[in-house]
């Protein structure tokens, strides 16, 4: 049976391996077994500065858009300077995926942002970040240990009638959060459907005028009882059966 192919943006990172030491694309192996636990077929998409103009070469080739955690986003791409804390920013990589999301959004395609990419729905549809919580809310629960999800556990409120709800289908969920930037100005479009009990931070977001287009601030690649890559996946199967009924 075919399964829905699940393009997944990649990081541009120093990386070192057996005897190599150099610049490398690279995905946490968590995100690709999670979408393959669901039954989809993953596939890698590393930046590529031919698609920023003309994405849809990229899209037709997949059946949903998954946008992975990692590096802060450059605050040039909403129109802010750097705060001190804003670190790692790879400009190549937010240009590319921007664009994809942009044009995924257009086309109706599954999408799925995580963590780094729920913010970078919303800075492709037009909103703003906050880049340093901490600063902000006086405490640093949402990324307890840097570069751990040991102690990350909090739950999120859900709110009632949204697709976040639907997909983890409880109006409390259990997450792995692991940042210290989140949504400030929302994005054209996006309705907030879940926050943070405890501080009222945007948890999750999405946008009502299309089918599957999500954005999740936790880690549900990191849960494997998470239903929400599964939510990505089953919503990208539906989306390849139309189009082949079509044909």
């Amino acid at each position: 049976m075919d399964r829905p192919v699940i393009g997944m943006c990649t990081a541009l990172e120093p990386a070192r391996w057996s005897v190599w030491d150099q610049p490398a694309v690279l995905l946490a192996r968590s995100y690709v077994d999670a979408v393959q636990r669901a039954g989809g077929l993953a596939v890698l998409l590393p930046p590529d500065s031919q698609l920023v103009q003309e994405p849809a070469q990229a899209l037709e080739l997949i059946d949903g858009l998954l946008l992975a955690g990692g590096a802060d986003i450059d605050p040039a791409s909403y129109g802010q300077p750097a705060h001190a804390e804003t670190q790692d920013s790879v400009p190549e990589r937010d240009a590319f995926e921007i664009a994809l999301t942009r044009a995924a959004i257009d086309l109706d395609l599954p999408v799925l942002g995580i963590c780094r990419g729920m913010q970078l729905i919303n800075i492709a549809l037009g909103g703003t970040l906050t880049q340093h919580l901490p600063e902000h809310l006086g405490h640093q629960e949402h990324r307890r240990v840097v570069g751990s999800f040991d102690g990350s556990d909090h739950d999120v409120d859900v709110a009632d009638g949204t697709l976040a709800g639907r997909v983890v289908g409880a109006a409390r969920h259990g997450t792995k959060s692991h940042h210290h930037q989140g949504v400030d100005r929302l994005g054209d479009g996006l309705r907030v459907s879940a926050t943070s009990p405890f501080d009222g931070l945007i948890e999750a977001v999405e946008l009502p005028q299309r089918a599957f287009v999500l954005g999740v601030q936790w880690h549900p690649e990191a849960d494997v009882m998470s239903p929400v890559v599964g939510g990505l996946v089953e919503a990208a199967d539906a989306r390849a059966h139309s189009r082949k009924a079509a044909l």
